[in-house]
């Protein structure tokens, strides 16, 4: 029976402490679209405007993406440490951002089909109304955007200070729930651009094909934004992140060394588990008698967003002595400082 403390070899599986202000800003955002959405709905019914009640379902659409993304910070933090999460919920909130995203294509959708309605059977526009109800869309779409940038700044600012933003990163780094977010809004802004750019022409021109024209151009637009965070997130949801620069870091870290020729990796894989974090297992093959789990943790040690590792080596036979039985060990960068502080090995 084991006696011993197995506490260095345990450890909890959250790689991604989430972003408090990321779901305080996109919480807000919700409310106050779901209040804008009302107050026109209202409005319109009242006053009678076709404009005002579209803009306001219009907007429908985009409060109910953006609940979902708040929704989505809200379950991975309430499920954190939930240990049939294997390795932790950080993925709920970029399921969260495929689903806003998705929306989003419905959102293009839906104003292909208005305008390609408008411009078959051309209705008269309520030139005032609508500029109105265009202006107040885009003051209200500035305010939300300037409180998730400020979010996003918050969360990258955060990530400088605990020295995890590595330069290699780039956009791979970006919070995917807070994007999605983000772009229903940014979406909504340009939308009331163009609406308004398309109302003044109609307004004072006479051009009346304008209004369905620049319905048809912001569909587009935001179609393409939709289908890069699509992709974005269908990467971090189906683990195809094996072309990212991390991999060949790895590479690099594990064969080249005082046996560099001497040792290869043979299998690898690698996986996102946090927004700057990493797992991997890997299988190396070496003719290096002396090399251990150990000696290779150290060597990727030198890469923090390396979190979760799973080590198998394979000693040649000519290596001096018989090949090793594969030993898989697991461990976190946490456990293995937490180990070395107390003067004993841990794996990582």
């Amino acid at each position: 029976m084991h006696t011993e403390d197995f506490s260095a070899w345990t450890h909890q599986h959250v790689f991604d402490a989430g972003s408090a202000a990321a779901e305080r800003g996109t919480r807000l955002v919700m409310w106050i679209t779901a209040a804008t959405m009302v107050v026109e709905i209202a409005a319109g019914w009242w006053f009678n405007s076709m404009a005002l009640l579209a803009d306001g379902w219009h907007m429908s659409s985009h409060a109910v993406a953006i609940g979902l993304s708040a929704l989505a910070y809200a379950a991975a933090r309430r499920y954190a440490a939930d240990p049939r999460f294997a390795f932790g919920t950080w993925k709920v909130e970029v399921l969260g951002g495929f689903a806003s995203a998705i929306f989003l294509l419905g959102v293009a959708l839906m104003m292909v089909v208005g305008s390609v309605e408008r411009i078959v059977s051309p209705q008269p526009i309520q030139y005032r109304e609508a500029v109105v109800v265009a202006v107040l869309g885009l003051a209200v779409n500035v305010v939300c955007a300037l409180i998730l940038g400020r979010a996003h700044r918050h969360d990258h600012g955060h990530a400088h200070a605990h020295g995890h933003d590595h330069g290699h990163a780039g956009n791979h780094h970006h919070d995917l729930n807070l994007r999605s977010a983000y772009l229903h809004v940014i979406a909504d802004a340009a939308t009331s651009v163009l609406a308004i750019v398309a109302l003044v022409g109609g307004w004072i021109y006479g051009w009346s094909w304008l209004d369905p024209t620049m319905g048809i151009v912001g569909a587009i637009l935001v179609a393409n934004w939709a289908r890069g965070l699509i992709v974005d997130t269908g990467k971090a949801l189906l683990d195809r992140e094996m072309d990212h620069p991390v991999v060949e870091e790895i590479r690099e870290a594990v064969e080249t060394g005082a046996d560099e020729g001497q040792t290869r990796i043979t299998d690898l894989h690698v996986w996102r588990v946090g927004k700057k974090a990493y797992s991997c297992a890997l299988t190396v093959v070496t003719h290096d008698g002396s090399l251990t789990p150990d000696a290779v943790r150290r060597r990727l040690a030198v890469h923090e967003e390396i979190v979760h590792s799973t080590i198998e080596i394979h000693v040649c036979a000519d290596a001096g002595r018989a090949p090793a039985r594969p030993v898989p060990l697991t461990s976190r960068a946490t456990a293995a400082r937490r180990s070395s502080a107390s003067g004993s090995a841990a794996p990582r």
